[in-house]
């Protein structure tokens, strides 16, 4: 029997998943600032939220997609849908292929790596610890973007139907703290995206692997 023929570092069913992302988030996030526009406070009845420090504040209007409440709520639920669908292919493809193995954080594995990874990001440390297709921090940094994604959708399910879900809705404890939640999740994504396309800029190889899937690697 052969040996099986070795995997590209991105395979093709990863990288259509990961650019999927970039038109689908970004639709998301500006219908979203504007259904915020319509209710600026995470409060209920209009009263402020202790946790958000930004009552009242108006997201400016370039960074805004819809018009008004009632076309941006038709952007937000119709790509909400292919966002989800789009992370349900990405999680199935990592548990049947494998790739989970490679990408996903253990901690028995990437704990100590991740902390080396981190003292030389901040020169504490003269070299990074591994060499490989990820290190311990970023394998860190992806799995907690696939929660931050699933807290995403789930705290949106509370927030689309709050009364025919309200066993979700209820775990988020109640419809204003979903919304802090459904909010607080596109900031963190936000600062993810722009770190993550930092340290592209600074790894320029990774972009062209992200777009051909990169060499096959000898066997």
């Amino acid at each position: 029997m052969r040996a099986p023929e070795p995997r590209r570092p991105q395979p093709w069913p990863i990288r259509l998943t990961h650019w999927a992302n970039v038109p689908l988030l970004a639709i998301l996030a500006g219908s979203g600032l504007q259904i915020l526009v319509a209710y600026p406070r995470m409060g209920p009845r209009g009263r402020p939220y202790a946790l958000y420090p930004f009552q009242d504040a108006v997201p400016p209007s370039w960074l805004r997609l819809g018009d008004w409440l009632a076309g941006a709520r038709s952007w937000h639920f119709a790509f909400g849908w292919f966002l989800a669908l789009n992370g349900l292919v990405y999680v199935l493809y990592l548990a049947l292929s494998g790739e989970w193995r490679r990408r996903l954080f253990l901690p028995r594995r990437d704990a100590r790596d991740a902390v080396a990874t981190l003292a030389y990001y901040l020169r504490l440390r003269p070299a990074p610890a591994r060499v490989g297709l990820y290190n311990g921090l970023q394998r860190l940094a992806y799995t907690a973007t696939l929660l931050m994604g699933a807290l995403s959708v789930l705290s949106g399910l509370a927030l689309y139907k709050p009364v025919q879900l309200q066993g979700l809705t209820a775990l988020f404890g109640g419809y204003d703290a979903a919304r802090f939640v459904h909010l607080a999740m596109l900031t963190l994504l936000a600062f993810f995206t722009l770190g993550h396309v930092v340290l592209v800029a600074l790894h320029p190889r990774t972009f062209g692997e992200m777009l051909t899937g990169g060499r096959r690697p000898h066997a």
